[in-house]
């Protein structure tokens, strides 16, 4: 999902500091939407088979419906992806993974969103460029892939000419990554785990670790070493892939794992993203009087706690340990729900 967090680039050497329209007019609605569902649904790892064309809810949550909860600037991403103007982010509801620590669980299960046409996802993006965004930042949009890529396209046909950021998990098959050739231009996916057992154990899904590696070296072949431009004074990505993995509680081993694996498979490849700005959203929820919160924290009682600033510094001095340069990381207040937006249909 959505970094929501103060991010700086660079090894610790010194380095580790901030680093630096269309109209909506040409948006018309048009085509019939259920041609771009799946009447039987492989568009995950989860192969679910539900006949979404039908109305039927696939494992994601999602069923014939095109569901958003926000469209907006959103400036906390990796600096070449926000910049100082902001990412058009487009938030999507449901979501195939499922983690139970969601720091945007009311999107993720979709509790928050309206559906929507592809033709008003279209205009969004347009609408978007005409308030700045660097670019078009579509945010765990796996389940909506074939719509997702049809409103892109009839964004470009009105005149929209962002970069297209693929915002994602990192769940992906190498088929689906396959079908965004010529649509995306930036993957910003997540790593979680290197351990198929937490993999099972926070998003009920062990394949994890090899499903997202088949995915991320597909995304990797796809667009090729990061390329980046000027954009009205502000450092741009335009084509690349950078790898979010975020720091989860008693965890700190299968983080060297994951920052390990992706140096040395990918190198400059990628630009990594070391993330520390996990929030302990169970708690709150289960002082709320959330039942089900408080059955995950029975079973995973780590997860009501945050992860310590020493533990985070140990993971950075192991990344530049083994001879990680060029990355980014949290520092500040990255952990404050403060970070995560409204879902309020802001943009809808």
């Amino acid at each position: 999902m959505s970094s929501d967090s103060d991010i700086a680039a660079g090894a610790r050497g010194g380095a580790r500091g901030a680093s630096g329209g269309g109209s909506a007019s040409g948006c018309v609605d048009g085509a019939s939407d259920a041609r771009f569902l799946p009447s039987s649904c492989e568009l995950c790892p989860r192969r679910c088979l539900a006949n979404r064309r039908g109305g039927q809810r696939g494992a994601c949550g999602a069923d014939g419906g095109l569901v958003v909860a926000r469209a907006a600037l959103h400036f906390w991403e990796e600096p070449p992806i926000s910049g100082d103007a902001g990412s058009g982010t487009i938030f999507f509801a449901n979501c195939p993974l499922h983690c139970v620590y969601c720091q945007n669980a009311v999107i993720a299960a979709g509790r928050a969103g309206v559906p929507v046409s592809i033709d008003r996802v279209a205009r969004m993006c347009c609408e978007l460029e005409a308030q700045g965004a660097l670019n078009i930042n579509f945010v765990t949009p796996t389940h909506y892939a074939m719509q997702a890529r049809e409103a892109v396209r009839r964004a470009r046909e009105a005149g929209m000419s962002l970069p297209i950021v693929w915002n994602t998990s990192g769940y992906e098959t190498v088929e689906a990554v396959r079908a965004n050739a010529g649509t995306v231009d930036v993957y910003l996916t997540d790593f979680k785990y290197a351990s198929s057992a937490l993999a099972a154990r926070y998003s009920k899904a062990p394949d994890y670790p090899e499903v997202a590696l088949a995915a991320l070296d597909e995304m990797v072949a796809q667009t090729g070493e990061a390329r980046y431009d000027e954009f009205e004074g502000q450092v741009r990505m335009t084509r690349g892939v950078v790898v979010r993995h975020l720091m989860l509680p008693d965890a700190l081993e299968d983080s060297k794992r994951v920052v390990r694996m992706l140096h040395e498979r990918y190198g400059a490849s990628i630009r990594l993203s070391i993330m520390n700005q996990y929030t302990p959203v169970l708690a709150d929820a289960v002082a709320a009087g959330d039942a089900w919160a408080g059955h995950v924290l029975e079973r995973c009682p780590e997860l009501a706690r945050r992860v310590p600033d020493e533990e985070y510094e140990r993971l950075l001095d192991f990344a530049d340990e083994i001879g990680v340069e060029d990355y980014f990381w949290q520092e500040g207040g990255a952990a404050e729900e403060s970070f995560i937006p409204p879902f309020d249909l802001t943009g809808v």
